[in-house]
């Protein structure tokens, strides 16, 4: 697209489209710098306890293996400000999986080859992996993930839940979940004596290089960290992980280029999961449906390396007026691998409890479950009464309820049927908060004409190059083939990491800022440009990262429709629409792409994605493709995502809220509302897998005692 088609908003294909699909792109393993080697590492294979002997001699034997790092000959690294990067300094085996080696080989084949072959004992210790909600472990941290208080309020929620016309009192319980982004995570590191360059599938550059700064000792100034192609991360690459610091011991150790790989079934337990969440709520309302009462209590789990939270009962200080409000997180450090970030971390988990108890909250009123959450909208924010920015959920409900014919639906359970199929409808709401952080970015003129846009951007898959080019040619006034971008390159300034769905929102508004600034001066001269070129930078320091007096957060409305298989359990979702109101629609093409990428990863965690914590390993037996199941093109139906158009003047320049995470909130609970629907069970803990349904259906038909009679 050229000229004014190019104004912010239009479906402007990816940029790098082209290299993805023909192969072209270079991802971080693929760098073939001359004597360049691989390397491979060595997991634990105790749940606790720590190594009393290493023998590296069959390893070192075979042809090809040039070193194996331990903790006895590793390079000794600085404190690390994230201990799970503190690797090959001790003999301490925190958890199964924890890395207690590193064989450096010419090739992949040889260095798989050495790992297989290093013998490793140790001194194992009992260990703690099972989360249980009565757990004596369990602590009211300072703070959840985010920086969010643990515990948050007002009112009185047991007087009002007690005194209420309508009560329901559940638990909902959600699995372990894993990222598995297409690609493993993976780092190539170059030393030369002075300088030190890494390629990383990262989703911040930035905050890769502060690490590798503090842990190897060189100034930020000495180390140059790029991510030009990242196969997707969903929370997991999101600060540096131990691929990237494993690569540069061994590039620091060998004075050879090395890249660090990692294999899929390692992922699970050193790049992050999400952690369980075990949920308790409790919601009161009067005989008109309105709420009395909110709490939600939720008890999850960390390791013992570092304390992760997350953040499962903020939402419900968000979503709904009540007069009296609780929420409450409680943590059980284990001896499991670290949990982390996630895709919508807090809100997804903790939407999916709390949105399936407001339907079970509906039922129990006879009330339908669209109109119950348009009753219970709030003026302000419930926890800081702050006013928001902009909130149209109300508009996203009515207007998906409209689209997807929810005013033909039966609320009966069990009142469609097509042969042994159950059909069932369900509806959830969706949040998510808007975030913006510091960021550079520079703008230049070019001798042809064009400009060159430079910013550490991060692409993750989800368009950042082509949003952020849209944001300067807007800025400009030209057409958007006159811009060139790049990104991805720490020296071009700090910049935050794609995640929180901040991403667009940081990044453009430095962009912005940048180009704004360029074409004021371009003006002054009447268009004429020196021949050194013009530059502009910007920094937004101060402005992106200040206080606002709005509640900032964009919303969305999930629908439903599923068939279930009463001969064999199976669930399958037949219809899903999303409706969203994200502020200001940068691209259309990309947008509908990321809105339909978070619904699909919320289909998986409804109905596919699942995960456990063997209790005699201390792992996850689950660490595959094979065996975590991610939704394939078969499980997802035809998938409709709209928004409604909102103006919102207190977010950023462009007035864009972020749209990679509120695809996900609120799915799962669309699916399981639908599948009560269709079945009159609520089943409380994901994944609805056919074996758990089946169950649930026959203890239907035949009650307690009544089964084999």
């Amino acid at each position: 697209m050229t000229g004014t088609e190019t104004v912010l908003g239009a479906p402007v294909e990816r940029r790098e489209g082209r290299e993805k699909v023909t192969g072209t792109a270079r991802y971080a393993a693929e760098y073939h710098f001359p004597g360049r080697v691989q390397a491979w590492p060595v997991p634990a294979a105790v749940a606790r306890g720590r190594v009393t002997g290493v023998d590296a001699a069959s390893a070192l034997a075979l042809p090809g293996v040039l070193a194996v790092l331990t903790h006895e000959n590793a390079p000794r690294l600085g404190k690390p400000d994230d201990p799970t990067l503190a690797l090959l300094q001790s003999p301490r085996v925190p958890h199964r999986g924890w890395f207690v080696g590193l064989v450096v080989a010419e090739t992949l084949e040889a260095a798989r080859a050495g790992a297989a072959a290093v013998r490793v004992t140790y001194e194992a210790e009992s260990h703690d992996v099972t989360l249980t909600a009565s757990h004596p472990g369990a602590y009211v941290p300072e703070t959840a993930n985010g920086g969010f208080p643990a515990a948050a309020g007002h009112g009185d929620p047991d007087g009002a839940f007690a005194s209420s016309a309508a009560r329901v009192d559940v638990e909902y319980r959600v699995p372990p979940l894993h990222n598995h982004p297409m690609e493993p995570h993976s780092s190539t590191a170059v030393w030369d004596g002075e300088r030190l360059t890494v390629h990383g599938s990262s989703q911040g550059g930035t905050a890769v290089r502060r690490e590798l700064a503090r842990l190897f000792g060189l100034t930020e100034d000495r180390i140059t960290v790029l991510a030009e192609h990242v196969g997707g991360g969903f929370g997991s690459k999101g600060t540096p992980r131990p691929d990237v610091v494993l690569a540069v011991m061994a590039a620091l150790h060998t004075g050879r280029p090395v890249t660090v790989a990692l294999p899929r079934r390692y992922l699970p337990t050193v790049v992050g999961h999400r952690a369980p969440t075990l949920h308790r709520l409790r919601l009161g309302a009067d005989a008109d449906g309105r709420f009395t009462s909110v709490a939600h209590e939720v008890t999850t789990s960390t390791s013992r390396v570092k304390e992760f939270v997350e953040q499962a009962a903020v939402p419900a200080r968000v979503m709904y007026a009540a007069p009296a409000l609780r929420s409450l997180h409680r943590v059980v450090a284990l001896d499991v691998p670290t949990p982390s970030w996630m895709r919508a971390p807090g809100e997804c988990p903790g939407m999916y409890a709390l949105e399936s108890a407001v339907d079970e909250l509906a039922v129990e009123l006879g009330v339908d479950p669209v109109e119950l959450r348009i009753r219970n909208e709030p003026e302000t924010e419930p926890d800081s009464g702050k006013p928001f920015s902009s909130r149209h959920l109300v508009e996203c409900l009515r207007e998906g309820a409209r689209r997807f014919g929810w005013a033909s639906r039966d609320p009966r359970p069990r009142s469609r049927e097509a042969g042994p199929l159950l059909v069932g409808s369900g509806v959830a709401a969706a949040t998510y908060p808007v975030m913006a952080m510091p960021c550079r970015a520079s703008a230049r003129t070019l001798p042809d004409g064009g400009f060159l846009v430079r910013v550490n951007a991060t692409d993750i898959g989800t368009g950042a190059r082509t949003v952020c080019a849209q944001i300067a040619a807007d800025a400009l006034g030209v057409p958007l083939d006159r811009i060139r971008i790049e990104i991805a390159d720490s020296d071009f300034g700090f910049a935050p990491m794609a995640g929180g769905s901040s991403g667009t929102a940081s990044w453009g508004w430095a962009v912005h800022d940048a180009c704004t600034e360029l074409a004021g001066r371009l003006t002054e001269r009447a268009g004429s440009v020196p021949a050194e070129g013009l530059v502009a930078e910007a920094d937004t320091s101060g402005t992106a990262d200040a206080e606002s007096p709005y509640a900032r957060h964009a919303f969305g409305a999930h629908f439903a429709e599923v068939t279930v298989d009463t001969v064999t359990g199976e669930v399958r979702v037949t219809r899903m629409l999303g409706v969203f109101a994200a502020g200001r629609i940068l691209n259309a093409r990309t947008a509908r792409s990321q809105f339909i990428g978070g619904m699909t990863m919320g289909l998986g965690m409804a109905l596919t994605e699942d995960s456990t914590v063997d209790p005699a390993f201390g792992d996850f037996p689950e660490s595959d493709l094979a065996s975590y199941h991610v939704p394939a093109h078969a499980d997802v139906p035809s998938l409709e995502a709209y928004w409604v158009d909102e103006d919102d003047p207190h977010l950023n320049p462009m007035g864009s809220k972020g749209i990679g995470e509120i695809g996900i909130v609120g799915s799962a609970a669309a699916v399981g509302n639908a599948v009560h629907h269709a079945t009159g069970i609520r089943f409380r803990e994901l994944p609805l897998t056919p074996d758990r349904v089946l169950t649930g259906l026959l203890e239907h038909e035949h009650p307690a005692g009544m089964l084999g009679t």
